[in-house]
């Protein structure tokens, strides 16, 4: 199975992201409504899955996003911005005087995959979404990289993520699916 990497939007695109996620946080975290700037650039105006995950002082802050395309990129970072900041039920809202010490983080996924051989799985590159009835989890490919995790933890980890049992993905009757995400942040500062 072969999920190439995705390059799907430009580096003054990257930018221009993530710019538009922090103007998106600063407003709904004063109690503004998030403005969509008008655009013609077309890796803003293509439908894909997307997150955004916010850090604070090292730690997750948030993190929420669509798996799927489901409305153009730039659509979708105001709304997973304010969402991040804003609905995540992990944590309580981001305050207005915390925004200033948020790092921004955006991947925008490819398509998903399907495979039947969890050996497909490539810690650093993929990520993955596993499915059985009406439970589903998905960790980024950049988690796995992050905690030091080998493949097995990387899957065993996303089904406890869907609440299944950890070693869920060994049973026919759960779905893997695959995914890359092209990841950039905000420098450090």
């Amino acid at each position: 199975m072969d999920v190439p990497p995705s390059k799907i939007v430009s580096d003054e695109e990257k930018n221009q992201l993530l710019h538009l996620a922090r103007r998106t946080i600063e407003l709904v975290t004063s109690g503004q409504n998030p403005v969509i700037p008008e655009t013609s650039s077309p890796g803003l105006l293509g439908k894909c899955g997307a997150f955004v995950t916010l850090h604070s002082h090292g730690d997750l802050r948030g993190c929420i996003g669509y798996v799927h395309a489901v409305k153009p990129l730039i659509e979708t970072i105001v709304e997973m911005a304010e969402s991040a900041a804003l609905h995540d039920p992990r944590f309580r809202p981001v305050r207005a005087k915390e925004v200033d010490s948020l790092q921004i983080e955006i991947s925008v996924l490819s398509p998903m995959q399907r495979t039947f051989n969890p050996e497909d799985v490539v810690v650093g590159i993929h990520g993955v979404m596993v499915e059985r009835g009406y439970r589903s989890g998905l960790l980024l490919p950049q988690v796995a990289t992050e905690q030091g995790w080998d493949r097995d933890t990387f899957l065993n980890h996303t089904c406890l993520k869907a609440g299944l049992p950890k070693d869920a993905w060994h049973e026919p009757d759960t779905i893997l699916f695959l995914f890359t995400a092209e990841v950039f942040s905000e420098p450090l500062g």
